[in-house]
């Protein structure tokens, strides 16, 4: 809903998020500063509350511990004129996305401060749009594993002052030790300072708990380099034979079609592997992953995490029994257990109208599930034959790999899996 047009957009809107630099309050500009003078509540957190204190006039109300994603107590104020203190661009990894859960566009205005990643980019002369950027802070440290490519400049935003040694640990147990890491500190403040080492040779010590870490990534002989694009090498995942081997994991990801921000439920799914590549396409992208074999779903969590993917979903038990009351997906894949009774007929009916639903079979068992399904319903059947070169003797041959058929089918808006 717009604002009414002879009021200012300030006063049309009950909520501020105003945006916070080390420099505090010497940095906001007139709007920011009124904004938080004219609240009767301001939150924040009890650092953003001390730099904001000589412009509170309301209610400093520090924030709930544990932090309430809900933002209940501030939603409870709506009509009132309330203010939500933030750490530089409240909207870039910052508390601007909770509170924009929570309350309409129309309702507040947000005051942003520079992010420290524009802060950092500044410092070291980088242009934001040619590098990476990632918000490591209260998150798991391995969701940087995707971005260690040689030659690619990152910014990392960590949560503590012990987040660059660790940080510079696991570049060097994945092979990147040679990377130059420089850590800046407090920027913006008083007290900034920027020092640098390798993560080889990280020696740094009283970090301050602000910082943010640069990377310049260098590799090793061996680091782990997660590749671009689909179909990644076998030997990258932990698996005891259970996993769809790359050329047809190739050929599944390109029929499953990833879309950013979808979910996949990958049925049966032994490592992981294709649940993981399709997180790997875009960070939007979601997996919740099926798998009955307690080994085999403690193996799944080890490769999400190995791959930068901690987010995957891991649902254990046996389909279809478990796969009630998931989020409805759009794709689904079935590589294992599609021929147990009721499987396919549970994941058809699960699926979003315009879903992809993409089956591989090796059995002869899974294959007349498929080809029954391909009768009934329609789609595509595919016969994918696969064979390595192999030494045979003192010679070289071709030695076949067990041949899969591949079922494809798109869910019309009348399909109900009848």
């Amino acid at each position: 809903m717009s604002p009414e047009p002879d009021r200012p957009l300030a006063q049309s809107r009950w909520l501020s998020i105003v945006g916070l630099g080390e420099d505090g309050i010497a940095g906001l500009g007139e709007n920011a500063r009124a904004a938080i003078s004219a609240a009767s509540v301001v939150f924040g957190g009890k650092r953003h509350l001390e730099l904001a204190a000589p412009l509170i006039t309301g209610e400093a109300r520090p924030w709930a511990t544990p932090f309430d994603a809900t933002m209940r107590d501030v939603v409870a104020l709506r009509g009132q004129q309330v203010c939500v203190l933030a750490s530089g661009d409240p909207f870039f990894f910052g508390v601007g996305a909770t509170v924009s859960r929570h309350v309409q566009a129309s309702e507040m205005i947000a005051h942003p401060a520079p992010s420290a990643f524009s802060l950092a980019a500044s410092r070291l002369s980088w242009p934001l749009q040619e590098i990476e950027t990632v918000s490591l802070h209260g998150r798991p440290l391995d969701l940087i594993r995707p971005l260690l490519h040689p030659g690619r400049r990152i910014l990392a935003l960590t949560s503590d002052e012990k987040g660059p040694a660790e940080l510079a640990e696991l570049l060097r147990a994945t092979g990147f030790g040679p990377s130059d890491l420089t850590v800046l500190e407090a920027l913006g403040g008083p007290s900034e300072r920027i020092r640098s080492a390798t993560a080889d040779g990280f020696d740094l010590a009283d970090v301050a708990v602000l910082n943010l870490m640069a990377v310049e990534v260098k590799a090793a002989a061996g680091a782990r380099i997660i590749p671009l694009g689909f179909g990644l090498d076998d030997a990258l995942f932990e698996h005891d034979g259970q996993i769809t081997k790359r050329e047809i994991r190739a050929l599944t990801l390109s029929a499953l079609s990833p879309r950013r921000g979808q979910l996949l439920w990958d049925i049966g799914a032994g490592s992981g592997s294709i649940g993981i590549e399709w997180m790997l396409s875009h960070h939007s992208m979601r997996t919740i992953a099926v798998e009955a074999h307690p080994e085999r779903a403690a193996r799944i969590r080890r490769n999400a995490a190995a791959f930068g993917v901690p987010g995957l979903q891991l649902v254990e038990g046996e389909a279809p029994a478990v796969l009630s009351g998931l989020p409805q997906p759009d794709a689904i894949f079935i590589g294992g257990g599609g021929s147990e009774a009721g499987v396919l007929d549970a994941a058809i009916r699960a699926l979003k109208p315009g879903g992809r639903l993409v089956a591989n079979a090796v059995t002869l068992e899974m294959e007349a599930v498929l080809l029954g399904a391909h009768q009934k319903h329609g789609g595509q059947l595919v016969r994918i034959d696969v064979a390595r070169a192999a030494a045979i003797g003192t010679m070289n041959g071709w030695r076949p790999a067990m041949p899969v058929t591949q079922w494809t089918w798109i869910k019309q808006d009348e399909d109900d899996g009848r």
